[in-house]
């Protein structure tokens, strides 16, 4: 192809436009490669030239433009005739834009100057449907060009240039409220204070590794190592251990993953060997009460109560019944979780028997 310069190259020699494409917008973004969500905003510097063409003087000029730099567009300018808006006619935006036949047109008059192709995007807006595309090709065909490249509006997550400062997943809403606590990651320092822990749950061995703080010996990380690699248990086991310590390090406290997955029932469940936990629902649930007892131990996370409906007697929080998939009801001397034992339900922790009358 031919008739550059194009894309970043026409942004270096400090032209408004491409090739021979029309102006995008009056005023457009330009997304920076390589640098996130950055742009630069570009107002086309043809707008006071084609005005004073147009024998506008110096104050008229100043205030068009002015009105251009706020609103993108000369359509509505208090200053400007109306039957020169086609002048500044562009091929995206709300008003005064270019139908794409006009891009095909204009390549239609230059090809015969050249013997190759042109270097030119025919743009369509984002409404635009296959019937349109294919009949851009076939215009572009009966008028002799050698190539055609089409552009929908919107089609892509990213583009170059926009009329938008910012676009799509990333577009800034001006009634958005502030967040409540900015999302920042803590990371745990190079050498920190933690603790290893086996588990051993209905033949199904492993290690929990919990890394803290050192400044508030608040938990920071989780790993959980399980004696079979690379079966599956091992392996979801590893994933939610990364899961739950990229929440603990964004600022989640332990306490709600606590509530959320104390008393998860699944396979492997039974028991523990551990005479504080001595049965557990799964490998997560019996974490999980481990960790919380963990903390209180530690003195970090205080004693949390709840009253019982009934009994009007306080009760530690992790010993109530929190999962509604429940194996058996509560307890009634300490409110934890009850486990079948023949047609009976026993308390693990406290021992006591629901009856079996």
């Amino acid at each position: 192809t031919c008739w550059a310069p194009t894309g970043t190259i026409s942004f270096a020699m400090d032209c408004d436009t491409t090739g021979i494409e029309p102006e995008l917008a009056l005023v457009k973004y330009k997304l920076l490669a390589g640098q996130g969500d950055a742009v630069i905003k570009i107002v086309n510097q043809s707008v006071p030239r084609a005005l004073r063409t147009l024998g506008y003087d110096k104050e008229a000029v100043e205030r068009i433009v002015a009105y251009v730099e706020e609103h993108g567009t000369v359509v509505g300018s208090p200053v400007l005739d109306e039957s020169h808006y086609p002048v500044f006619a562009t091929s995206f935006g709300s008003n005064n834009v270019l139908l794409w036949q006009a891009h095909v047109k204009m390549m239609a008059a230059c090809q015969a100057f050249t013997s190759m192709a042109i270097s030119k995007t025919v743009n369509l807006p984002e409404n635009a449907t296959v019937e349109n595309i294919m009949e851009a090709y076939v215009l572009g065909w009966k008028l002799g060009l050698k190539a055609l490249a089409i552009y929908r509006d919107g089609s892509k997550r990213s583009q170059p240039l926009t009329t938008k400062e910012k676009t799509g997943e990333g577009a800034l809403d001006e009634n958005a409220q502030p967040a409540d606590r900015a999302s920042v990651r803590k990371r745990l320092p190079d050498e920190r204070p933690s603790i290893t822990k086996k588990i051993s749950l209905a033949g199904h061995e492993g290690y929990l590794h919990v890394g803290f703080y050192p400044d508030s010996g608040e938990p920071g990380e989780i790993f959980i190592t399980m004696a079979k690699q690379g079966s599956f248990v091992s392996g979801m086991m590893d994933a939610f251990a990364t899961a739950v310590s990229i929440g603990l390090q964004y600022g989640v406290p332990l306490e709600t993953f606590e509530r959320k997955f104390k008393h998860v029932q699944f396979e492997p469940r039974g028991f523990t060997g551990d005479p504080d936990i001595p049965v557990a629902q799964s490998i997560v649930d019996y974490i999980f009460r481990y960790l919380g007892r963990l903390m209180e131990h530690r003195g970090q996370s205080g004693a949390r109560t709840i009253e019982l409906p009934g009994d009007g007697v306080e009760q530690p929080a992790d010993r109530v019944l929190v999962s509604a998939g429940a194996e058996g009801p509560p307890c009634p001397n300490c409110g934890d979780i009850t486990v079948r034992a023949g047609s009976c339900h026993t308390c693990p922790q406290c021992g006591t028997s629901t009856g079996c009358g």
